[in-house]
């Protein structure tokens, strides 16, 4: 088992190198000049080539990429080509914002998830299996923005129950914080449900076929021993790549929700830095993502391990 967490981190760190060769090389072939989107068009060529000469642009890729990489390793991240702050401190502050959100919405659906789709595969092409299928499915037809409206109208506007907009000032903690939270977590929720309730009832109920399971249930054990000690460290398999997946998201591409709630977090920030073509936030913010997700994935493999013991990696 620690070989394989090390070959699995071996191959993040591959991972998070190969994605900063394509997110440098992506950011430099964006529409649009730098110097000119800072100085403005009316600048003279003599100002934008001092420019260029001062961000470094003036020099080979290879040169660029190697001395951006060197600096992004050590913690310096440059600054911002649009707001001139520090874009390390800036990102971690949207990313421990993100955070608190993904946090919410994580708990929200995740358990939810799982016991609705073990509900449904246990009771099977029954009404209670048709009404879990049908009302999970409800809202992931709807973009996220029309749920997002429909849940400030009830919730905020009519009920008066949370508010419509989730600003948070810089620094709130997260108890300070979670009444903002709550209905772009469950904006988040409601769009992300199905898709664990689907892949746990097909897990479920494909493991609820197998002969040892069928043994069990002879054998005179009770539902619950059944199902906690033989089926659901097999059927969760497929749900735990869905809820690793599911993780990078939650993290950096709520752009739509954070937009919708006004929400600071690390999603609208990378739309803001794309809007301003502003190169370092870009790039130190997809970085960021890019990690999470891999991180992510190495965490649903060493979980795969743990549920199913017949799982050996050497």
């Amino acid at each position: 088992m620690t070989g394989f967490i090390l070959r699995r981190l071996g191959f993040v760190i591959l991972t998070v190198l190969l994605s900063s060769v394509l997110v440098f090389g992506a950011t430099h072939v964006l529409p649009g000049d730098v110097a000119t989107m800072i100085l403005g068009r009316e600048a003279s060529e003599q100002a934008k080539d001092s420019l260029r000469q001062e961000l470094g642009l003036d020099r080979s890729l290879v040169v660029q990429y190697g001395s951006w990489l060197s600096d992004l390793a050590r913690g310096d991240w440059g600054t911002s080509l649009s707001t001139g702050e520090d874009v390390r401190g800036v990102t971690l502050e949207r990313l421990s914002n993100s955070a608190m959100l993904a946090l919410v919405a994580f708990f929200m659906y995740v358990p939810l998830g799982i016991f609705l789709g073990v509900i449904a595969a246990w009771r099977r092409n029954s009404y209670i299996d048709q009404v879990i299928s049908a009302g999970s499915l409800a809202f992931v037809g709807l973009p996220e923005f029309v749920t997002a409206v429909l849940l400030i109208a009830v919730f905020s506007r009519a009920l008066h129950w949370f508010p419509s907009s989730s600003a948070i000032a810089p620094g709130t903690g997260f108890f300070s914080a979670l009444p903002s939270l709550i209905l772009p977590g469950l904006t988040v929720s409601l769009t992300s449900l199905a898709y664990v309730v689907r892949m746990t009832r097909a897990g479920t109920a494909e493991v609820l076929e197998t002969d040892y399971v069928r043994t069990a249930r002879l054998k005179g054990l009770s539902a619950g021993n059944v199902l906690f000690r033989h089926v659901l460290r097999n059927s969760l398999l497929p749900t735990v790549t869905v809820i690793a997946a599911g993780v990078g998201w939650l993290i950096g591409g709520l752009i739509v929700t954070e937009s919708v709630f006004g929400y600071p977090g690390l999603g609208r920030l990378v739309l803001f830095a794309v809007q301003r073509r502003d190169l370092p936030l870009i790039q130190a913010t997809t970085m960021v993502i890019v990690t999470i997700f891999a991180l992510a994935n190495l965490a649903a493999d060493i979980m795969y391990a743990l549920l199913n013991p017949r799982i050996r990696y050497r």
